[in-house]
């Protein structure tokens, strides 16, 4: 018999964190979109910025647009300890993983200092369900964070670009290594931008992306 507790938006007793309802009403990424960044394009062709300025990523996918609710339960999640959410948000990403050719998964990592204050990393809470669920290994120490760096969402979008830069470690050769990197929001992606640039300084193949939430420009 299945256990039932208050669905996490609405109260509603649900056998699983959200409701049916509340699931259905979860604002989903606008189709089509960029097959590199995500961000929403008339025909699904890679959009201006990536044009301009290529990314070192090569994929990106999302589940959610960065809106109400998903924005507060990515806030409950990563400061107010609900881990809970970890293998929820984890179930979406693994079903955006499963065409994905990558053969190893790695979160995006935090600062020692970060990671010390907030007592978890939230991308690899996604990730360590994601890979379990896909049968793929995760490496959650293949890279590492060296710059304890502003916290990209304290600063304007133009200035995270140069926040970042050698940002991030790779302690691993990754010659000819298909990787998927895994994080709850991608804003600009300048993050996960850099990471992926070090993956591939290391031999990495190639970079794909999965996050939960998308934010888009207004």
């Amino acid at each position: 018999m299945l256990g039932f507790q208050d669905c996490l938006l609405c109260g509603e007793s649900s056998p699983t964190l959200l409701c049916a309802n509340c699931e259905i009403d979860l604002p989903r990424l606008p189709k089509p979109g960029c097959p590199i960044c995500a961000l929403p394009t008339p025909g699904g062709e890679i959009c201006g910025q990536c044009l301009r300025e290529r990314p070192f990523f090569d994929h990106t996918e999302a589940a959610f647009r960065y809106d109400f609710p998903i924005d507060k339960l990515v806030q409950s999640f990563k400061y107010g300890h609900r881990l809970a959410l970890g293998p929820y948000f984890g179930a979406h990403i693994a079903t955006l993983a499963k065409g994905c050719r990558a053969e190893i998964i790695a979160p995006l990592p935090l600062h020692k200092n970060r990671l010390a204050a907030r007592g978890f990393n939230q991308a690899l809470e996604i990730a360590r369900p994601s890979a379990r669920m896909l049968g793929k290994p995760l490496m959650g120490d293949i890279c590492r964070r060296i710059r304890d760096t502003t916290a990209q969402a304290d600063l304007a979008w133009t200035a995270r670009k140069s926040n970042v830069r050698n940002a991030f470690h790779c302690s691993e050769e990754l010659t000819g290594k298909r990787v998927l990197l895994i994080d709850d929001v991608m804003t600009t992606g300048a993050s996960l931008n850099e990471c992926a640039r070090i993956l591939k300084l290391h031999g990495a193949a190639s970079v794909d992306v999965i996050v939960l939430a998308r934010a888009l420009r207004d």
